[in-house]
């Protein structure tokens, strides 16, 4: 068997293969609730063989939306069209995750597709408009010259506390919806990134100045959700490794900051980067892995590379190779949702049990063109 078809166990949770479908921002929803393309998007990722699909980047309150077509776990209301994703998951042996998020300084943002503001109420209501001021370490907006963003305003100590406690709410529902993991968001320049950033972080209080202060309000929010977290259900974390950035974070601190997560019980690190207007990135194919094993190599730590992976006998070289234990797809699952079937097969697989019994169709055509399982040598 291929690595990247290798069962892999994290806490309680055996995941049937090592490949991952990353979150993905749909910008669909209204009041942050899941409807039928939520089910339909990731259910398909299920039937196309994934081990781990993750929800979209899902606001633990209202305002922490990157726009208001975000999905979000602020209230009880949003469980349940959750956990009907969930179910799904499971019923197709794939385990379900859900990143909990709060955007900071880069919510409410516009959604592209929907140009402008709504003009009049029955447009706002369409489309589930809604605007609202951004929070944020320091009042500094992503990008001064961009009107999309905001200057947002500097949370206080009470508002700190407000995000750590949406947190943990969020965690505890979305235990209740069934999920067998969640991951913090603290990559992309979203708030918890912008704690890490000096960037970003321009606070002279106890949140801010050194590594250690830029560090204490991921390692509050990660100590407080562990501590609701069932023990046997793994924890993730998303890092922007490396804000490709001279003055920004750096990948050493990304290194120091993982071990002080595995020393509060996270189980792997989820390994992308950038997020903050003037970085530097050069996105090519596995752009990102040294990020990942980097991390897993200085914190000893399983990690998730991300970023470009689609070429299928080098995302079983990543892992033979040591530089992660888990291979994530976005933008790769949504061209090829049915990707993790068809590595399986060009990877030797000669049966077709990783297909849900409903394709076994597929069998049969491939005997027929002689394909796959069936090719002649």
């Amino acid at each position: 068997m291929s690595a990247l078809f290798s069962t892999a166990t994290l806490r309680d949770l055996t995941l049937r293969n090592r490949t991952v479908v990353a979150p993905m921002c749909q910008y669909s929803a209204k009041d942050g609730m899941a409807n039928d393309w939520h089910l339909v998007h990731l259910g398909r990722f299920a039937i196309g063989g994934f081990g781990l699909v993750i929800v979209e980047a899902t606001g633990v309150t209202a305002e922490g939306r990157i726009s208001y077509g975000d999905l979000g776990l602020w209230k009880d209301e949003q469980i349940a069209p959750l956990a009907r994703i969930v179910n799904f998951l499971h019923n197709h042996d794939t385990a379900a995750g859900i990143q909990l998020a709060h955007a900071g300084r880069k919510a409410s943002t516009p959604v592209s597709w929907h140009k402008g503001v709504p003009h009049t109420e029955a447009e706002k209501a369409a489309i589930g408009y809604e605007h609202w001021t951004p929070v944020a370490p320091s009042a500094v907006a992503h990008n001064p010259n961009d009107p999309d963003f905001q200057t947002p305003t500097a949370l206080d100590a009470a508002g700190i506390a407000n995000i750590i406690d949406a947190f943990v709410a969020a965690a505890v529902r979305a235990e209740k919806a069934g999920f067998d993991t969640v991951e913090i968001h603290a990559a992309h320049g979203y708030l918890l990134n912008q704690f890490l950033s000096p960037l970003a972080n321009k606070r002279t209080d106890e949140y801010g100045g050194s590594r250690e202060n830029r560090m204490r309000l991921l390692l509050e929010v990660t100590k407080a959700v562990r501590a609701v977290w069932p023990a046997e259900k793994p924890l993730l974390v998303r890092l922007s490794v490396s804000d490709w950035h001279a003055d920004g974070w750096q990948t050493e601190d990304s290194v120091v900051l993982a071990r002080e997560l595995k020393a509060l019980g996270v189980d792997a690190i989820d390994c992308s980067s950038g997020g903050f207007d003037g970085a530097s990135i050069n996105p090519v194919v596995n752009y990102q892995v040294p990020l990942a094993k980097a991390v897993r190599d200085g914190a000893a730590i399983a990690t998730m590379a991300v970023g470009l992976l689609g070429d299928i006998e080098g995302a079983e070289a990543i892992l033979t190779n040591g530089e992660a234990d888990f291979i994530c797809l976005a933008r790769g699952a949504l061209d090829d949702p049915n990707w993790a079937v068809h590595a399986n097969h060009e990877l030797g697989a000669t049966d077709y049990t990783l297909w849900p019994k409903q394709t076994d169709r597929v069998s049969s055509r491939d005997r027929s063109l002689g394909l796959r399982a069936f090719s002649k040598p």
